[in-house]
Formats: C-alpha cells, structure tokens, sequence
C-alpha cells in the first residue's frame, strides 16, 4: 500500500494541517490539499483505520490554491499552498469540529478567527543544528530547512542565522545542537541561547556574538550553570504602562503583530475583582491586569526561566501582584482563598492536567478564561467545565502562526448557579457563539 497512488475527493480540514479524504470507505487525511478539491495523492503509510497520504497532483484545484513560495513541511507551513482568508476559515472550522466532535458541544456559528500579517511575525524560535546547517526541521523527517524561505522570521534574523552557519560548517565550532532564539515586538533586541553538547568549549561560540544580536548565553549539556557570552540574553517590550522582560529560553506568545490584540482579548475579558493566573508565564496576561487595575492578581509559574522572569516583571506591582513559583498542581492542593476569583488560564499543548481540571471545578470561579494552543485538549477540557456547571460563554481565536496548522483560541466559561435539571444542563450545553 506504501506508495501507491488514490484518487480522492477531499472533503474538510483536521487538526495538523492535514486534510480529511475517503477512499473506500477508508479515511484517508493528506497532505497539500484543499477542501472541495480532487487530487492524486501518494500513500505514506496506514494505521488503525487511517491511511495518510501527500498530494502528488492537483485534478481539480480549488480557487483559494496559490503557489507556495517555500518548502510546505518547513517551518510546520502546512497551508501555505491555501490563500490565507481560507486559511482563517479552515481553522475556524477545525476549532469547530474539535468542540463537536471531541467535546460533544456543537457550536452554533463558525468561531471569529483575527488574522496576522504573513511574514515576519515570529519573535521566538527553537533551531536545530545538524551537518553544519542551522533550522527548522523538516516536517516528518530528521532534515534541517533553513528559516529564511518560510519567511517566518525576520530577514535580519536569518542573515544571523546563515552568518553562524557559515562559521560552523567552516569546523572550528564544535557540538552546538540547538539555538533559542527571542526578539522583541519593534525587533530592536534579539537574544539568542546555544545548547552544546557534553564536553564543549562553550567560549569558542562567542564569536556569534555580532552586532546583529544584542544578546548570547551558553549551555553546556553536562553542566547546569548557563555562562554568558555576550550582552544581556533576554528581551524587552512595552505593553501600555506593562514592561516584560523574558530571558531567550523563557516560553512567550510568538507573533510580533497579534500579541497586544491577544492581551486585550484576554483582559478585557476578566471583570473586575481578584485574579488568578495559572501557567502565567512571564506575566502577559496577569501583569497587564495588575498595571492597570487595583485588584489583586496571584500568578503561579512553575518553569524555573520563566518563573523568574515573572517575579523581575513583578516588582513594580508588589502591592497588587503576588507570584507564586510552583505547579499549577501543587498551587491549587494548597490554595484555600476565596472562590470570587477569575481564573486565567493558558496552560501548554498537553491541556490541563486531570488533577487541575478537578482543582478547579472544586474552586468554582464564577469566570475562566482560557487560553489554549491546542484545540483538541481545549475541546476535551471543556467538556469537563460544561459538565460540572460552567457554560460556554463565548469563543474566539487569534491566527498567531500564519500558515501552519496552529491557531490560539481563547473561551470564556462562566459559572451556571443554581442549575438543578437535566433540561436545563441541555439547553446551556449550546454556545452562544
């Protein structure tokens, strides 16, 4: 089966970037298509039911296909092939189809998706190194693209990234295995950290510190100290009154464009009153609440990097702001404060965990908003707040990774009081929009 051709009809998009087909009966999910297209497509292999497959020829091309200008499997632009309105769309039905089919909530309109300019919007990035080449890795391979033809980044970021390249392939810089790399929204600072492998002369590597970077750190992979080469390897931005600071390893949201629209969704969704922000990261959102508004806010970061970035950020706002550098898990077996709290969270890919999921359900925060970069375990917890209680007050997403299959959606659930009939459970169980 491996390598034989199929003609396929292809009928909607799945999450992954990958698109939904049939053939026989059997579902087929490929590579390089669109909606409403027939295509011939290579069979890559087949498991459990599912046959997967890539797009060799376009037999009836949809009017939304456009050329690619790069590798799709680069740099995850697995839509890049589709003209971006689609895009928003097909990720608004993904978003969809998650809720109905994984959270058993059919929504009763396609969620808004805000778009982002194409190029140049990425202000973080994990690069790999191998054979002398420094980039992305080539989706379902162990292949290294370069970073320069998805234009993800910046052009003066990859004039960087192709300058350190040339050193290395050169051969006199030796176990370097992966580079983190930050900018900051105006891309006046880019802070970069290598990883090296056990046994490595980390202070060869200062000679990537060029004035292109305002920043260098080092780490060896045997050794826990980080040694710096250069500058400061941390980034600044301004938010309104908020300034951030985040260390180049620190996690942050990744689009230059999108990033102050996607706080402004997230706050002005919280109503006044105490705050609590799990998974809180640096300090984006709970941070810009505490900027602007006199009521408390308790952040709780568990990542070591991240962690003390957020208290730094957290010193102008000692009287309103109060960090607290655990696990959300074990925050919330401890927590005893009241349930008049909005809780904000923006937990990684994996979701919420069981154990917070029911932390929180116990908690009863009349508010949630949640901030979420996969839709599946969104859908999934969901499910569980609509279950004990909560209602699916709105939903919308944010397209912070143009042309992947990625997209950042962003619930509200609010607390349903005296609910006490199955009827009733029914009728919520249908979001508003």
């Amino acid at each position: 089966m491996p390598d034989s051709l199929l003609t396929l009809d292809v009928e909607k998009p799945t999450a992954g970037g990958r698109m939904l087909a049939r053939h026989n009966g059997q579902i087929v999910l490929v590579w390089g298509a669109i909606p409403g297209e027939r295509v011939r497509a290579r069979v890559e292999r087949s498991g459990k039911g599912v046959i997967f497959a890539e797009t060799v020829e376009v037999l009836t091309a949809s009017p939304d296909r456009r050329d690619a200008a790069a590798d799709w499997r680069c740099g995850g632009n697995v839509l890049a092939h589709v003209a971006y309105e689609r895009q928003l769309r097909l990720k608004s039905d993904i978003i969809r189809d998650a809720f109905a089919r994984i959270g058993r909530m059919p929504l009763e309109a396609a969620p808004d998706v805000l778009g982002s300019p194409e190029h140049g919007y990425r202000m973080r990035a994990r690069l790999h190194v191998r054979g002398g080449r420094i980039g992305f890795m080539r989706e379902g391979s162990h292949e290294i693209c370069p970073i320069r033809p998805t234009a993800q980044m910046l052009p003066a970021t990859a004039d960087w990234v192709e300058a350190a390249e040339t050193r290395l392939r050169a051969g006199t810089l030796r176990g370097l295995t992966s580079i983190e790399i930050a900018e900051n929204m105006p891309a006046t600072e880019r802070a970069c950290h290598l990883e090296l492998e056990p046994g490595s002369d980390a202070n060869a590597f200062a000679v990537l510190a060029t004035e292109a970077i305002t920043g260098l750190t080092a780490q060896v992979l045997d050794r826990r100290a980080v040694e710096t080469l250069s500058g400061l390897a941390a980034v600044s931005d301004s938010l309104g009154a908020l300034q951030l600071r985040r260390d180049a390893r620190a996690f942050f949201q990744g689009n230059r464009f999108l990033l102050e629209p996607l706080v402004q969704r997230v706050t002005s969704r919280v109503p006044e009153g105490p705050v609590l922000d799990l998974y809180a990261g640096v300090g984006l959102f709970g941070l810009s609440l505490a900027a602007t508004r006199a009521g408390g806010v308790t952040l709780v970061e568990g990542d070591a990097t991240s962690g003390h970035d957020l208290e730094e950020n957290a010193r102008p706002y000692i009287d309103c702001a109060r960090v607290v550098r655990t696990s959300v898990e074990d925050f919330l077996s401890r927590d005893k404060a009241p349930a008049n709290r909005t809780f904000i969270v923006d937990p990684p890919r994996t979701g919420m965990s069981p154990e917070v999921v029911r932390a929180i359900v116990r908690a009863k925060p009349p508010r949630i908003v949640y901030v979420s970069c996969d839709v599946a375990t969104l859908a999934r917890d969901a499910r569980v707040l609509v279950d004990a209680d909560y209602s699916l007050a709105e939903i919308s997403a944010v397209d912070l990774f143009p042309n992947t299959a990625h997209v950042e959606t962003v619930v509200v659930f609010d607390q349903i009081l005296h609910a006490s009939t199955k009827a009733s459970n029914s009728a919520r169980n249908s979001p508003v929009r």
